[in-house]
């Protein structure tokens, strides 16, 4: 019994041996057939789909940072301005929507461009003395005073007025010769009424943009009116234009003091507007039809 007990695995191992070569075969015969197949075909290229123009494709980003805005957008609208900064844009909005008295809407109508110029080439010409300036012409005349000499008597220079107050005066005196008021004061009212006194006193008045820029003649930082009192011989002559220009556009326009201003609706408004007229008018030619 023991010795049919170790006679019995050889035939097993036999059959495993007789396995090998078969498979050896196999394996030639299998690279054969793969080798005989013809090669397949290169796919075809997918057809890449053009951007729209008007809506370009982006692929989102998952990764940090993916939720922050690419550079170079506006975001004026979702900035919460300072407090000034809307009072100034709604106060121009409203200035357009309301209806605005012509002594008002006077200020809107500033003196052209080319006009504007050459009152500032008289105005600049004109500048009063800076404190640095008088302070030494204050001590030269003092020192000539103490050495013993007379101090030179000289006639006081010809410049630019400034003030609101002293301004006036001049104009009532009929001392002015030009006068020069900013458009933008803010509140309107200190120089609202000097338009009218100018004409009254037949002095000739210009409104122009900018009372930084008039500051700036006078050494300030804003000047809301300033005035020439006279210019040197010279200058008499294109003094004498700007005041005939300044006249025509001003002082003899009688349009500009009767002339409304504001009453401009916004896009919207308009837009809706357009749309009910053209439904009214739809819903006329559809009566008249029906009447035909």
């Amino acid at each position: 019994m023991a010795k049919d007990s170790k006679a019995a695995p050889a035939p097993a191992a036999a059959k495993a041996e007789a396995k090998k070569p078969a498979a050896a075969a196999a394996a030639p015969a299998a690279t054969k057939k793969a080798s005989s197949k013809k090669p397949s075909k290169a796919a075809a290229p997918a057809e890449v789909k053009t951007p729209s123009v008007k809506f370009p494709a982006r692929k989102r980003s998952q990764g940090l940072g993916g939720d922050i805005l690419p550079k170079g957008r506006d975001l004026g609208r979702f900035v919460r301005w300072p407090r000034y900064v809307r009072l100034q844009r709604q106060k121009k909005i409203l200035q357009q929507r309301l209806k605005v008295p012509p002594a008002l809407n006077q200020f809107h109508e500033t003196a052209p461009a080319n006009q504007v110029k050459e009152v500032f080439k008289i105005l600049n010409k004109y500048r009063p003395e800076t404190k640095s300036q008088k302070k030494e012409r204050l001590t030269a005349a003092a020192k000539a005073q103490a050495s013993g000499g007379k101090a030179a008597e000289t006639k006081a220079p010809a410049v630019v007025k400034m003030g609101l107050k002293h301004v006036t005066a001049l104009v009532e005196q009929k001392k002015a010769k030009l006068v020069v008021i900013a458009a933008d004061v803010d509140p309107i009212e200190l120089v609202v009424w000097l338009p009218a006194l100018c004409r009254k006193m037949e002095v000739p008045y210009m409104i122009v943009q900018n009372k930084g820029r008039l500051g700036e003649v006078v050494h300030k930082k804003t000047a809301a009116v300033l005035a020439v009192t006279r210019v040197e011989k010279e200058d008499e002559a294109a003094l004498k234009t700007v005041c005939e220009s300044a006249k025509a556009l001003f002082n003899d326009n009688a349009d500009a003091r009767k002339k409304w201003g504001g009453g401009k609706m916004g896009e919207r408004t308009n837009r809706k507007v357009a749309a009910h007229d053209a439904a009214v008018a739809a819903e006329r030619a559809k009566k008249l039809k029906m009447m035909g």
